[in-house]
Order: structure tokens, then sequence, then C-alpha cells
């Protein structure tokens, strides 16, 4: 007999352990494979070594499991293949901090082997925390095939990947502008850029002209904005955040089209502090109605400003050092310096490109400023400036400022030599794979979210300044000649070759980003470069689960590599879920204190329930809003399937030998068959559909409707009656809905369900455990139309009696008679068929068929027949009627005022969106409410 109540804390690990010592995870199975199983891949976005499970995780893989298990059980050959990724800065960041706890030596202290090998003893003790947490979860990954981004195998597709890219001169090094981290001092990626909204100033700053230039200015201006007085100016106003930048400005833009400024372009500015003659430049990055309509261009130091340096050919000067401090000389890219020498110093102003040796302005920063923190020389140069008299003026502003995820440091645009990917190129197969329909984006909006990041794609930086990675595959020579190998051996014949005599090498010092191994997942993972039976079985994948923040990231990189390396797409469709919120819709962060831990809740509910959860709430397109009372409640779901399980048990609900559910003649028995066919088809084609909060409401209909609240009514007469073959029937019967349940089920709680297959359904010993049990396959004629319809009307015949009963505050021990009038033949049959069982089910005294109304009834209508209901010697009418009313007047007040909410401009303008979308909901929900009580009301205005 089964347990009182489900202990999802000591179930589950059993059953866990249970599934992997039979190995029912592993992919490849002989008799599978033999008897023609197509195979059915899913590779898991791998996450960081040094991550916990969180809310995300939880939902990810929750639909990458339901998706696996689901197939399985249609008998398909599964590979989930699982893996972590090395986490360049996260992991070495873990390390150094351990290191800073021992006080012993730092990381340059130690040196980078010795470094390298205490992060690969970090990852063999403490590396394999989340795998553990996805175990806990129930994902079913073939945890035998588990990968590690810094393997030996999937290093050596690293290897070939790079080296045949930079052959193909499709990796290059280049000098641009990336994120540079100034904390751990290297270059980040845009995903790792986290743009903070912080109260922050603009400095307006005057810019002297040079060569005597002046110019008319409108200060006044009628109602049609045309100028109608000016002063003459020798100055132009600039306005930045970051004042300490100015050091590094090679010009100032200005619209074309802006009438103020017209006559100043090519016309030259001398920069303060620095004396550097700067040119006027017209550019469509200026914009006239924003500030001043002058913008002073720092392509060294800004993104949008490094593209109007390329427009222009302007110089590019490094004002700052690799930590954010100002350095002692301006660094001036070599290739632009050289361009820019072959204009000559005027009127006595030192250009800072001139020839002069002894002229300290041409390369030095003021001395005043040098080697200061960039906030530091912040402050200086506004001071100075003012003391110039060029300070015009300090606006407070919100400011958009970005932050490093991981040092929490401002981020800084940096001019520095890196490695990139020509991305344009890889792009093009990868953008035409999708137009053609090869890979498919589910949601399908989506893939205009693909098409515009890579129509618009830039190179891809793909080094960092880091120790923990895969070190890039590049040596020098003593001339700065770079060879690109698979190993150090080849290397030095690749210069042997090229000097004509060995010389010695030293390799590049940075490590790849991890984006670019993880770009090769899908097969790599399976043995690439080599060709294994996996790579050949398993790619392409399936389906790729993935969050849309990372469409660009890793989505397009694994297209780009897959079509250029394999010749074929990585997937066939991509699945992008949706964020994981608090219950009012707003981001979870550690700064606000709403973040749930999954963890939290498998410990409280159980894996299941928080796995219904995320299934029931995952619409396609719409954002998670998760509370705890939901995961609470779809605990209870669970428990009502354990409870119905038990009511089985102790009716003697068994399994039989033998049995047929097609050969069943009782109506209930009948009815649920069909119930259960309908049900799977409609299981069955929404996770097809990926619609798996369909999925998930189909089951639950099913399981907490018409299994427990109806069908489970309805047989108890049989299960307490003497009929001997009905009771048999109706055993056997109830015994395979439970287990066509438990099947349908399991994708969604596998824990519970296996459990239930295991201990609580009786009969004979099974051929196999329920996560390898086929996924249920029922003719298309199983069931009968005449139960189907008889037990529908009984449902609503009854479901509208409640109704009735609810509405009119009838005393639940109450029971009144049921009259129908204008009942057909039909319905009078089903009535006489069922008199016993409605009265039970209903709470009625009587039940018949007649012409007249009986006085003080509420009438109602199912199908063709009145239903009367005498209440006036039940309840007092008229005071019913005075407590709707009362009811309805006072939730007109509450639609009121939140109207006049939701009417407010100031208020919709303000507010957060959650507290709109809340008073949205109530406004829904009070409307509802509203509905039913008038409903109430309109019926006892008609009682007869």
């Amino acid at each position: 007999m089964l347990d009182k109540t489900f202990q999802p804390q000591s179930v589950e690990p059993r059953i866990y352990a249970e599934w992997e010592e039979t190995g029912a995870f592993k992919a490849g199975d002989p008799a599978r494979v033999a008897a023609g199983a197509k195979p059915y891949s899913i590779v898991i976005p791998p996450p960081n070594v040094t991550g916990s499970l969180h809310m995300g995780h939880a939902l990810n893989n929750t639909l990458q499991d339901i998706l696996i298990r689901f197939e399985r059980m249609r008998g398909k050959d599964v590979l989930w293949q699982p893996g972590t990724d090395h986490a360049g800065i996260a992991t070495q960041m873990v390390v150094e901090r351990q290191l800073a706890e021992e006080g012993n030596q730092g990381r340059r202290d130690m040196g980078r082997d010795a470094f390298i090998e205490r992060v690969w003893n970090w990852k063999g003790e403490s590396g394999g925390t989340i795998i553990n947490q996805l175990r806990r979860l129930g994902a079913s990954c073939d945890w035998s095939r588990e990968r590690f981004t810094m393997d030996e195998g999937l290093s050596k597709a690293v290897l070939k990947v790079f080296v045949q890219l930079y052959n193909e001169g499709l990796i290059y090094k280049d000098k641009r502008l990336v994120n540079w981290d100034p904390k751990l001092e290297t270059a980040i990626s845009d995903l790792e850029v986290v743009p903070t909204d912080v109260n922050g100033h603009f400095w307006h700053f005057r810019y002297p002209l040079a060569d005597g230039v002046t110019y008319d200015f409108p200060v006044e201006h009628d109602e049609d904005g045309k100028p109608t007085a000016y002063e003459t100016r020798d100055y132009i106003i600039v306005a930045t955040t970051r004042p300490e930048t100015m050091l590094g400005d090679t010009a100032v833009a200005v619209n074309g089209d802006d009438e103020r400024y017209k006559g100043l372009i090519g016309k030259h500015i001398i920069l303060p502090l620095v004396g550097r003659r700067i040119p006027i430049v017209a550019d469509e990055h200026a914009d006239p109605t924003q500030g001043s309509g002058a913008v002073k261009i720092t392509p060294a130091h800004d993104f949008n400003d490094f593209e109007v340096g390329k427009r222009h050919d302007l110089p590019m000067i490094n004002v700052m050092d690799t930590r954010g401090k100002i350095r002692n000389q301006f660094e001036v890219s070599p290739q632009v310096s050289q361009q820019a020498r072959q204009t000559a110093p005027r009127d006595g102003v030192v250009s800072f490109w001139s020839d002069s040796d002894d002229d300290r302005a041409v390369t030095e920063i003021p001395e005043e400023l040098q080697g200061l923190d960039r906030f530091d020389a912040r402050k200086k140069i506004v001071s100075m400036m003012e003391e110039l008299g060029l300070l015009e003026e300090i606006e407070d502003r919100k400011i958009a400022v970005p932050y490093g995820d991981r040092s929490n440091d401002v981020i800084e645009p940096f001019l520095t030599d890196q490695w990139y990917v020509d991305a344009k190129t890889l792009a093009k197969p990868a953008l035409e794979a999708v137009e053609r329909g090869e890979t498919v984006f589910v949601p399908r909006n989506w893939e205009k979210t693909y098409y515009e990041w890579m129509r618009n794609i830039q190179p891809w930086c793909i080094s960092r300044q880091l120790w923990w990675g895969h070190r890039i595959p590049a040596w020098y020579g003593p001339d700065g000649e770079v060879f690109v190998a698979h190993d150090e051996a080849e290397a030095k014949a690749l210069a042997h070759k090229h000097y004509g005599k060995d010389e010695d090498l030293t390799q590049d010092e940075d490590v790849l980003d991890t984006w670019f191994s993880s770009g090769l997942w899908p097969f790599s993972t399976l043995g690439w470069p080599d060709e294994t039976p996996e790579v050949q079985r398993y790619y392409k994948t399936d389906v790729l689960v993935t969050g849309f923040d990372i469409i660009f990231f890793w989505v397009a990189r694994m297209m780009m590599f897959g079509l250029h390396f394999m010749k074929e797409v990585p997937f066939r469709d991509v699945y992008i879920h949706a964020l994981v919120r608090d219950e009012k819709g707003a981001k979870m962060s550690k700064s606000k204190g709403n973040v749930i831990d999954p963890l939290e809740l498998i410990d409280s509910y159980g894996a299941d329930a928080l796995r219904f959860t995320l299934t029931a709430m995952a619409a396609q397109g719409r954002d998670i809003k998760l509370a705890t009372s939901r995961v609470e409640g779809y605990r209870n779901f669970g428990t009502k399937l354990w409870n119905a399980a038990r009511f089985c048990q102790m009716n003697e609900c068994a399994r039989v030998d033998g049995f047929d559910i097609n050969s069943v003649s009782g109506t209930p028995n009948l009815w649920i068959a069909g119930e259960t066919r309908r049900t799977a088809a409609k299981v069955t084609e929404a996770l097809e559909g990926y619609r798996f909060n369909e999925a998930a409401a189909a089951v639950y209909h099913f399981v907490w409707d018409v299994f427990c609240d109806w069908y489970l009514e309805l047989i108890k007469p049989v299960l307490n009656g003497s009929d001997e073959e009905a009771k048999t029937e109706t055993r056997a019967t109830a015994a395979w809905a439970l287990d066509q349940i438990l099947l349908l089920l399991h994708p969604m709680m596998p824990f519970l369900t296996e459990e239930l297959w295991q201990t609580g359904v009786e009969g004979p010993a099974r051929d196999t455990m329920l996560v390898t049990a086929p996924w249920p396959d029922y003719p298309v004629d199983l069931g009968n139309t005449e139960a189907d319809a008889e037990i529908d009307w009984l449902i609503r015949l009854v479901s509208e009696v409640r109704s009735v009963r609810a509405q009119m505050n009838v005393p639940a021990g109450a029971k009144i008679p049921l009259v129908l009038r204008g009942a057909s033949d039909i319905t009078i049959d089903r009535m006489t068929r069922n008199k016993e069982m409605i009265e039970r089910l209903a709470r009625l005294e009587s039940i018949s068929a007649g012409d007249d109304a009986p006085a003080g009834s509420i009438q109602s209508v199912v199908d063709e027949a009145t239903l009367f209901l005498p209440l006036a010697d039940v309840i007092d009418l008229d005071a019913e009627r005075a407590r709707l009313a009362k009811e309805i007047k006072k939730i007109d007040g509450e639609i009121k005022k939140i109207d006049g909410k939701l009417g407010n401009e100031k208020f919709l303008s303000k507010a957060p969106e959650d507290v709109i979308a809340e008073q949205r909901e109530r406004k829904a929900d009070a409307e509802q409410t509203r509905a039913k009580l008038a409903d109430a009301l309109g019926r006892l205005e008609g009682a007869a």
C-alpha cells in the first residue's frame, strides 16, 4: 500500500540513482538502434563550471528534459549531450579569490603554469556542483558522455578551427575598440557588460576656435523657431559625461544640415589643456536637436566616435593604460599616426603629430594628470577647465554607465590589439540557412532579431587577456612575425621556413573568448574533428533550447561554425524560452532581493512541483511570473494524483494481463477511454509544437477534472456494488487509465510518476521502468460517442446545479428537488439511467421531468431542457437579492477607482510596468466577479 503522502526528499534521490544504475539515459542502446530507432539529439547549453542552478537553468533544462523523455518514450535513440563551460573570467576570479584569502602568492607571483594547475585542481574538487544540481532537477542527460570545453577532445577541435580559419583569412589581428575591464585587465563581450542607470553629469565645455575664427550663434528665437538674435562666439560648446577622454579628442563633429555651424565645417579648434589642433567635421552622428549639436570625437575611447574616426580618417589617441589610469604619453595608433603626420602645424599651434623631438606637447600628457585614476583625472580636468574659464555648465542627468558583470567596475571602450573573426563572411551562409528554413526559430518572431544582428554583424573579438582558457595558438618571431600552428613544433617549422634558420619564438599570452569553444559545441562534443560514429548519427541536432539573450552570442556562432565546418546547420529548431520573473513581473536580481532559488523550492516542494509549475507557465513569447504559491499549488496537484492512486489501491484496481480497453462496455469506462485518447493526442501535438504550457494544461485537466473529480466519482457505485462483472471491468479500466496518466505526465513530473509506476498501480511485474516505457498510441476509434455524449450531459447538468447552489448561497447540506421541463426522450432516458448518480453528485432530494414549474424556483438551461430549482423554502430570496445588489455596488466602486488610475496619464507615465499590470489584472478580476454576481442576481429576478 502506498504511503499516505509522497515524500520527494527521500524518493527523488532513490529514483534518480535507479535510472542511472540501469543506464536509462544512455544513448545508442543496441536494441533500439537494431530496431531502427531514429536518432534524436539535443546539446545542453553548457552552464559555467563555476555556476549554481538558478531559475533560468531550471526552466531551460526542464523544457529540454521534457522533450528528451518524450522522444525516448516514443522509441527514439535519444542523446542529451551534457557538459560545462570553462568560464574563463569567472573561473579565474574564483581561484584568484581563493589565493587572496589564503594570503599566499598571487597569480602573477606563482606564474602561469602553476596557476593553471591550481585552476584544474579547483575544477576537480568543486567544478561539478551544477551538474549534481541538474540531477536533482531530474535532468536525464547521458552523463557518461559529459564534456568540458577545455577537455582534450574539445581543445583539439578549437585548435583545428583557429588554425584553419587563420589560414583561410577569416581570423586576423587588428587594432579596434573593445569593451575593456580595467579591474580584470581584459577585453570582455557585450553580454558581460551591464548598462546601469546612475545619477551623473553632462559637463559642457567651451572649445576655442583656431585662427581667430568667429561666428554668429543664435540665442533667441520666435514662435516658429527662427533665430531673432545672435551673439558672436570664438568657441564651440561640447558636452561630455567623461571629461577625462577629452585628452584624446581628434575632432569636433557637427551635422552638415545644422545652419548654426555650416560655416565652421573645415575650420579647426585648439583642444584645451593639450594645445592640439583638431578639425571640425560634418557627420550624421551629430544630432542638432541634442545639446549644443556639436560632439567631441574621441575615436580611441568611444564606439560611435571610432566609426566617425574611420569615416574621416582621424587619428586615434589612447590616453589610458590597461588599469584605467592616465598615461604619461599619448599612444597613437601607428597606422593612423603616419597618415596624420602629413598635416603640418599652423599659426604656431603645436600639432600632436609634429616631428619636433624637443616639443613635449607632441607626445606627453600634462604632468599633473599623468598616472591619475580616470575618475580622479575627471575631477582634475573639470577643475582645470573651470580655471581657464572654459566650463560652461554642469548638467545633472541620469546616464547609462556600463559595468562589468564580474568585476562590477566601469567598462572603458579601449583601443587595443586583439584577435578577430571575420564574422561578416561567416554570417552570410548562416543567415541564408534561416531564410531558407533549414533552421526554424520558435516563436518565429525571434528570426527578425537573428536577421537584424546577422545583417549588421561586426568583427568578433575572440582574444581575452586571461590565463585560464584556450591559449591562442600563435607564436611570434623576433621581428614580430606571427606563426599560427597546432603546436609549437609546427610553429617552429613555419618559422624556419620563413627565416631560413631556427629562431626563438614566443607564444601569444592571450586566451580565446569562451564563446569561441562553445560555438563548436554541437559537433565538438560528438568527437569532431575525428569522424566518430556519434558525429555521423547525432549531427545535426534536433532542437536547441535557449534564452533570447544569447541568440547572437551563442546561437549565431554555432550556426556560423556548424555550416563552415560541418556544411550543415547545427540544429533543426531553435526554441527560445522566456524569462522567469518574480510574481509581480519584475526581473529577478540580488540587488532587489527578489531572487527565487530553485533549489530551495525543490527542498520544500520537490523537483516535480517546480518542473510542472515552469512547464505550465511556459507559454511561447510570454515571460513567467513565478510565485511560490504556484509551486505549492502544483505540489497539491501531485498530491491529488497520489491520493487517486491510493483510492485505486484501496478499491483493488489493478492491472490485468490481457486486458483490452477496447472491449469495455460500462459507460464511464467507455468515456474515460475516449478522454484518454483525446488527451494523449493534445499532449503529443503540444509537445511536438513546443507548446509546453498547453501540454501541461491538457494533462492537468485530465488528471484533476476528468479522472479524479469525475471518473472516480462515477465509478464509486460500481466499486461498492454487487455486480462483480462490472466491478472487474471497472477496476481494470481504472488501473489502465492511471497507467496512461503516468505515461503522459512522466516527461513533466518524472519522479512522482516513476514511483507510482513501480509501486502505485498493482498488477503483474513490469517489463520496464517508466522512463523507458513506450509513449501511448491508441486506435483512432478508442471510446464511444454515445458514452461521451451521455457523460458530457451528466457533467454539464451537475455542474450547472452546483453553480446555482453556489451563487445562491444554498447551504451545502440542503437537498432540493430538480425538475426538468421540456426534456427530450434522450434526456429523460439519460436522467433515468443516472438518477441516483445525479442526485448524489448534485445533492438533490430528487430529479424528475415535468411541465409545471415549482413556486420560488431558480431557472437554468441545459441543452433543450429548462431546469427548475425551488429555493424559496431554503433561502430568503429577497435577502439574497439585497446581498447581491450590495456586492455589485461595492465592486463597481472598486472598478471605478482602478479606472481612475488607468485613465491617469501621469500614473501611466510614472508607475512601474509591474504596478500598471497589477492594476489591470485587478480590474479584470473585478469585472469577472461582477459578471458572476450579475448573473446570480438575474437568476433571482427571474425566479418563478
